[in-house]
């Protein structure tokens, strides 16, 4: 089989499992539906991981077409696929982890009627998923960016009978709307200015349009590579959750856990971060574009945490916690660092992956309830979970020697390092968030696996149930009486492989990708103005020396200070939290992050009423009194009024008629009669 053949079929064995799943799944069963879309994932990733291994090996690139959809002006709409060593790493993670997912939902979703359904819709996903990086140009990724926005809203509200999700869901897609407005507007002006789509071509031009300007309003000129470079990253900013455009992201957390992990964890919202890396040559030609990527990542790191240090959910724990995380990686694309940012994208998909679908491991085992104040002591009766999930938190807070502490030491190096106007804030940002990140995630982990044992409890907290499969069922959770169990090895095994790479690949990845040559003629970087990579390769070259290195830094002794903070306030002094709770409650802090900085309301209350009211004005105002009263029942009524005055004087009386032409005589005659008077 020849090598385009091969990236041909990579995206089409998930398409054709998802469309047999989805048309036929009614007529072949559950069995058969997970069958056909496992394999379908299962070819996709051994090829994915066939190309990596043939472009480590020495093999060529391929950037070329696949399909001419149609030529407009001599503008070519193409298909077509551009495989590096960027892409073959981003194909590696989404099709493993979505294997992974896809044998974690038989267990997880064995009791849903919606089974079938649930198994197209992710094979789905994962074809959309693989368009959006392999493309070579920006139709294509428009097409995929589309479609992974398309079927996360299909999933969020996949039980579409409660009306939370439908909210969420809608939400969901609201919010991406305005990103994707502005994303089409940057890949208008990279058409209207670059004349071509395909990125080779507008990257090959981009340095003649470097001190390009165009004029949006009159009088005021704007650098060409700065507007199209912030408009692009607005799309990066409602796909990949930043800050103001992060709200859909929590409460897509209605969608069932394996959805959570694979799309709003480990993939779909990364596609943000690829595609900034993937516009790299355009990016460096724009210091104010890359400030305000920057300073957004940064917001979204520290405010977002804060968020996760309330919750009670342990689903909303960790997308809070995904939201932080994605502003780190947003954090090194500003600083330039865009090889750092992938490099975490690739390390976070795994441990957050990890982490999710721990989590609903946990919501199984406590029979879907989700409030950690409920659980507490579940390392006795969920040990893999319990192993699995230390080893997950353990790697999201940066430990030494895990995956997650190389790429998230490489980013706070770069920020260091970087000259950005913005960089001190940034740098600040990414630092106080590693004391966040351990506090909240290990408050959660103390809270669920260790401690008393909750449930033992009569007085159970109600937590919101997102995952509870009865929608007509009214209380979950576990009865006094009841004890919580491990999942079953279609739910264990994909935690203990994703334990595996979030314990190694950091380490192992890290000099090629950050030092060598993995991300050469792939990733542009100018070292004379940015260099924040030449100060992440000083410590890079040795992941051994790293990691020892790190035991004497500010980051490893802050996240020790939050893990030490969490189980002394939760382990050791739970009336600690207590009166801190009554005291922000009494400042009105914990009411701002309980109504999350009141973004929802302002988005709700503020331009959604808005835009009601508004539209209510227009139509009061302006279809209601001017156009059907005025100029559609006005005119009616004025020519009805005109009629009923002529009407009156077409009496039929012979008399009326007579003194009407007295009148209209003696008015001639008065008239003849000054016109000769004039003259004389």
């Amino acid at each position: 089989m020849d090598m385009k053949s091969i990236y041909l079929l990579i995206p089409l064995a998930p398409l054709f499992g998802a469309l047999i799943a989805g048309l036929f799944g009614w007529l072949i069963g559950r069995r058969a539906a997970h069958c056909v879309t496992i394999a379908g994932v299962a070819v996709s990733f051994g090829l994915s991981a066939y190309v990596l291994q043939y472009l480590l090996a020495g093999g060529e690139s391929f950037n070329g077409t696949v399909y001419t959809w149609l030529t407009v002006n001599g503008v070519d709409l193409n298909v077509g696929f551009l495989v590096d060593n960027l892409t073959a790493m981003m194909m590696c993670v989404v099709t493993f982890v979505s294997l992974m997912v896809h044998l974690y939902t038989i267990g997880y979703m064995h009791e849903d009627p919606g089974y079938q359904r649930f198994f197209s819709y992710i094979s789905l996903f994962t074809f959309s998923m693989l368009m959006l990086v392999m493309s070579n140009n920006f139709v294509q990724l428009f097409f995929g960016w589309e479609a992974v926005g398309l079927v996360s809203y299909l999933l969020i509200g996949f039980w579409f009978k409660r009306p939370t999700a439908t909210f969420a869901n809608l939400k969901a897609f609201l919010v991406n709307r305005v990103g994707d407005f502005g994303f089409l507007l940057g890949i208008g002006l990279v058409l209207a200015h670059f004349g071509s789509l395909d990125y080779a071509e507008v990257f090959a031009k981009a340095p003649e349009l470097q001190n390009a300007t165009i004029s949006i309003l009159p009088g005021t000129t704007w650098s060409l590579m700065t507007v199209t470079c912030i408009l692009l990253f607005i799309g990066a900013m409602g796909k990949s959750a930043q800050f103001p455009l992060h709200v859909w992201l929590p409460d897509s957390m209605e969608g069932p856990t394996p959805i959570s992990a694979l799309i709003h964890a480990a993939t779909m919202v990364t596609a943000g971060i690829f595609m900034v890396s993937r516009m790299s040559p355009l990016f460096e030609m724009s210091e104010t574009a890359l400030n305000f990527v920057l300073v957004i990542g940064a917001i979204t790191a520290l405010f977002m945490g804060f968020l996760g240090i309330i919750q009670n959910d342990i689903k909303r724990v960790v997308a809070y916690s995904t939201l932080s995380q994605l502003g780190y990686m947003t954090v090194a694309l500003g600083a330039s660092a865009y090889s750092v940012a992938v490099f975490h994208l690739m390390t976070h998909a795994f441990f957050k992956a990890l982490l999710f679908l721990a989590a609903g491991s946990v919501i199984m085992g406590m029979h879907h309830d989700q409030d950690i104040r409920n659980m507490g002591g579940l390392r006795k009766y969920m040990k893999i979970t319990w192993i699995t999930s230390l080893l997950g938190s353990l790697a999201l807070i940066g430990t030494p020697f895990l995956s997650g502490f190389y790429s998230k030491d490489s980013i706070i190096l770069a920020v260091q390092a970087s000259t950005l106007p913005g960089a001190g804030f940034a740098y600040f940002a990414v630092v106080a968030g590693v004391f966040v990140t351990a506090f909240y995630s290990f408050r959660m982990y103390f809270l669920v696996f260790h401690g008393k044992e909750q449930w033992m409890q009569k007085d159970h907290h109600h937590a919101h149930d997102a995952d509870a499969h009865d929608e007509d069922e009214h209380h979950h959770g576990l009865g006094p009486n009841d004890k919580p169990h491990e999942s079953p090895w279609v739910v264990t095994l994909p935690l203990v492989l994703l334990a595996i790479p979030s314990v190694l690949i950091g380490a192992w990845a890290m000099t090629p990708m950050l030092v060598g040559d993995f991300f050469k003629d792939v990733i542009f970087v100018n070292h004379d103005l940015h260099g924040a990579m030449a100060a992440v390769g000083e410590h890079a070259e040795d992941w051994y020396h790293m990691g020892m290195h790190a035991f004497v830094t500010l980051p490893f002794w802050l996240a020790v200070a939050g893990v030490a903070s969490a189980y002394f306030f939760y382990m050791v002094k739970p009336e600690i939290p207590a009166a801190l709770d009554r005291f922000f409650t009494s400042i009105g802090v914990k009411k701002l992050l309980e109504e999350k900085y009141y973004m929802d309301h302002l988005y709700i209350n503020g331009f959604a009423a808005g835009g009601r009211a508004l539209g209510t004005v227009l139509w009061k105002v302006g279809d209601t009194l001017l156009i059907d009263g005025l100029v559609v029942n006005g005119t009616a009524k004025l020519v009805g009024l005109f009629s009923n005055l002529t009407r009156r004087i077409q009496s039929g009386y012979i008399y009326h008629y007579a003194f009407a032409m007295i009148l209209g005589a003696l008015l001639l005659l008065t008239i003849w009669l000054g016109g000769l008077l004039q003259v004389q």
